[in-house]
C-alpha cells in the first residue's frame, strides 16, 4: 500500500549543541517538524519541543543552555522566533510580528543576543536586527531595500557578516560594523557568483566558503578578510563544492562535492594542504554538516533505501556510524536504488535524469512511465528517498526524474541556459526525454504521465500545453499557470529576484503571454490533478484557481485540491498523506492497466 511508503519517516537538520555530547534534529515523528535531540552517552533520542506548528529553523547558544527556534502558522513560512531554555521545558515568545517574515543571523559570542532579518518596514525590503533574548528588547542595526541574510557574528562580537541576494543565484557578502551601523562588501565579492556556506577561523581574520567566482562551478576557498585575498583549495571543473566546515582545532575542513547528485563527503588538512575522500560514508545525499569535536564530524544522509538519518564519521578510526534510526522501513527489502542516465537533447546538450525500475532487463510487456520535473527552477532533483518514485515502480512503473537545463549541480553554465526567452528550451528537454525513453522496449510510450511541484508544476503545465500529444496524465502541486500573473502576485521581495530568472514585467510582457500554459489550457488533452496551499507566500493559490476555472468551463477533465492550513510546502502528515495518496491512485488509474501493471 502507498501508505506504507508515506508514514516513512526521516531526520534532517542536524546541529551540534556546544560544550554538550548532543545532537538535535528536526523530525516529524508526531505529524509535524519537530525539535528532537540524540544524546552520545544514552544513545536515545528525546522529542523536545511541543509547538503547535511544524519547527522551521533552530540555533544552539554557544553555551549550549539556550536555543532559538523558528515557527510559522499553517506553512506561510512567516516564521517567528522562541527562546528554549531548562532543556526545552521553558519556551517564550521573541518575535510577535506574523505578518512578516523573519531569517535567523545566530548567537554573539557574548551568549546574549541573536541577530535576525525582517520586512517589518516594507515587504520588499529584509533589515537586521539585534535582539536581548532575555530582556526581549531589539533594535534595528541595518537597513536595506532588498532580501538580506545576517549569516554569523565575528567573533569578537563587534560585526556581523550578512548575504545580499543580488540575482536568482548569485549573492554578495558584507560586513557590518555594530558600532557605526555602516555595512562594507568584501572585498572577494568584486564579480557576481555565488558565495556560500562562509566559516570563520576563532581569530577573525580568516575566512572559507565555497564559490564560483572564477570557476563554472564552485571551488573550496580560503581568504583573508584584511587583505580580500582568495585562494583556491580544491576545485572540479565538472562538479560543484557545495559545504564546508572547520573543526574546532581549525585542522580540517569537512566539505561535501555534489558528483552528479550524490555527495562525496571529503578533508582538507589545513596543515598538510591535501585533501581526501571519506570513502567509509555511505552513497547518497549528505547535509547539515558539523564537528562534535576534534575527532568526530556528524551529517545526515538521504538515499533512495535511507530516508533519512544522522551519521557520525571519527577521523582517529576513519569509521561512519549511524546514529539516529528515523528512518526505518518494514519496506527496505523493496526500495529501489535510481539509474543514473542521459540523453541528447535538440541541441545536443547531454541532459541527465534518475530512472527507477523494479526490473530493469528487458520486459515481455511496455511499462507506463511517469516523469517527475522539480521545482526551482535553480535546483536540482537527487537521489534521496521518495515515497511516490518507490511506490510506483514497485507496482511496475518506470519513474524518471531529469535535471532539465537550468538545474544546479551541473556549473553556472547549465543553470542559466533557461533564463528569460529561453524558458522553453528546458520544456523541449522533457520533450526529447520522451523521444529517448521511447527508445526503451520496456516503456510504453502511450502511458506516459508528468508531474512537478513549484517551478515543476509550471514546467508540466508547459508540457501539457505545447506537447500535448505525449502525455497521457499530469499532476501540478502548486505551479505557475502564467508568469505575469504570478509576478504580480508574488511577494515583492521575490519578484525582484525572481525577474531575472523568469523575465520582467513591462519588459517580457509579450513572452510571457506567448508561453503562458493558462493561454493554451484548451489544448490540453491529457487528465489533469491540481494541488496548492491556500497560504502559499510564494505561488499564490491564485495560479491554480485561474486554470482550473479557465478548464473547467470548457468541460476539460481537471480537478483541484486546495490544503487550507499548507503554503507551498505539503507540511502535515495527514496531508502528506493526502496529496501522494491522491497522485498514486491518480496514475494508477489513468495509465495502468492489467496487463501493464504486476498484480
Amino acid at each position: 500500500m502507498i501508505l506504507d511508503y508515506l508514514q516513512v519517516k526521516s531526520a534532517y537538520q542536524l546541529k551540534v549543541v556546544p560544550e554538550r555530547r548532543e545532537i538535535t534534529f528536526l523530525t516529524k515523528l508526531t505529524g509535524i517538524a519537530q525539535l528532537w535531540r540524540w544524546n552520545e552517552e544514552s544513545n536515545r533520542s528525546e522529542q523536545v519541543t511541543f509547538l503547535p506548528d511544524r519547527v522551521v529553523e533552530v540555533d544552539h547558544s554557544p553555551c549550549g543552555t539556550k536555543t532559538i527556534v523558528g515557527m510559522d502558522n499553517k506553512g506561510d513560512e512567516r516564521q517567528q522566533f522562541f527562546l528554549l531554555t531548562e532543556n526545552g521545558a521553558v519556551v517564550k515568545p521573541l518575535t510577535d510580528a506574523p505578518d512578516y517574515f523573519h531569517y535567523l543571523g545566530g548567537w554573539s559570542p557574548c551568549r546574549q543576543k541573536i541577530a535576525w532579518s525582517s520586512n517589518r518596514r516594507n515587504p520588499r525590503s529584509f533589515d537586521i536586527f539585534v535582539q536581548d533574548v532575555e530582556s526581549g528588547a531589539y533594535e534595528e542595526v541595518f537597513r536595506y531595500d532588498g532580501r538580506t541574510d545576517p549569516i554569523g557574528w565575528l567573533p569578537d562580537g563587534r560585526g556581523l557578516i550578512f548575504s545580499v541576494q543580488e540575482t536568482n543565484i548569485d549573492n554578495c557578502l558584507y560586513l557590518l560594523n555594530l558600532q557605526t551601523k555602516e555595512a562594507q562588501k568584501l572585498s572577494i565579492c568584486n564579480k557576481h557568483a555565488r558565495y556560500h556556506s562562509l566559516v570563520l577561523s576563532k581569530d577573525g581574520q580568516t575566512g572559507y566558503l565555497v564559490t564560483d567566482r572564477d570557476d563554472n562551478t564552485k571551488a573550496l576557498c580560503r581568504f583573508s578578510l584584511r587583505t580580500g585575498e582568495l585562494d583556491k583549495l580544491v576545485h572540479d571543473p565538472k562538479w560543484d563544492m557545495e559545504a564546508t566546515q572547520l573543526s574546532p582545532d581549525e585542522k580540517f575542513l569537512a566539505f561535501t562535492i555534489n558528483e552528479g547528485g550524490y555527495s562525496v563527503l571529503a578533508l582538507y588538512s589545513l596543515t598538510e594542504q591535501s585533501w581526501k575522500r571519506v570513502e567509509e560514508a555511505p552513497r547518497g545525499v549528505i547535509s547539515s554538516l558539523a564537528w562534535v569535536n576534534d575527532d568526530q564530524l556528524a551529517y545526515t544522509l538521504k538515499s533512495p533505501t535511507l530516508p533519512g538519518d544522522i551519521w557520525t564519521y571519527t577521523l582517529s578510526e576513519q569509521t561512519s556510524r549511524r546514529v539516529t534510526n528515523i528512518g526505518q522501513s518494514a519496506l527496505k527489502d523493496k526500495l529501489i536504488e535510481p539509474e543514473l542516465c542521459t540523453f541528447h537533447s535538440f541541441d545536443g546538450l547531454e541532459v541527465p535524469y534518475f530512472l527507477y525500475a523494479k526490473d530493469t532487463s528487458e520486459p515481455a510487456e511496455k511499462k507506463p512511465v511517469v516523469v517527475y520535473v522539480h521545482g526551482g527552477p535553480e535546483s536540482q532533483i537527487r537521489p534521496e528517498y521518495h515515497p511516490v518514485f518507490q511506490f510506483l515502480a514497485n507496482e511496475g512503473f518506470t519513474v524518471v526524474a531529469p535535471n532539465v537545463r537550468g538545474s544546479m549541480g551541473y556549473g553556472r553554465e547549465y543553470v542559466q541556459l533557461d533564463d528569460r526567452r529561453k524558458r522553453m528550451d528546458s520544456v523541449a528537454d522533457l520533450a526529447w526525454l520522451v523521444k529517448d525513453l521511447g527508445n526503451r522496449p520496456s516503456v510504453d510510450p502511450n502511458a506516459i504521465g508528468i508531474m512537478g511541484r513549484s517551478y515543476g508544476g509550471f514546467m508540466t503545465l508547459a508540457a501539457l500545453t505545447h506537447y500535448p500529444d505525449l502525455w497521457a496524465a499530469g499532476v501540478d502541486i502548486v505551479g505557475i499557470s502564467h508568469f505575469k500573473t504570478f509576478l504580480e502576485n508574488t511577494g515583492e521581495w521575490r519578484r525582484r529576484l525572481r525577474e531575472v530568472e523568469y523575465g520582467f514585467l513591462g519588459e517580457d510582457d509579450d513572452f510571457f503571454e506567448e508561453i503562458a500554459p493558462l493561454n493554451h489550457s484548451h489544448k490540453i488533452t491529457a487528465p489533469l490533478l491540481v494541488f496548492h496551499g491556500r497560504n502559499d507566500t510564494r505561488v499564490p493559490v491564485s495560479e491554480a484557481e485561474q486554470l482550473v476555472a479557465d478548464m473547467r468551463g470548457r468541460g476539460q477533465e481537471v480537478d483541484l485540491h486546495i490544503f487550507e492550513d499548507e503554503g507551498h510546502f505539503t507540511e502535515k502528515l495527514d496531508n502528506h498523506i493526502t496529496l501522494n495518496q491522491k497522485i498514486s491512485q491518480f496514475f494508477l488509474e489513468q495509465l495502468a492497466s492489467t496487463n501493464k501493471i504486476e498484480e
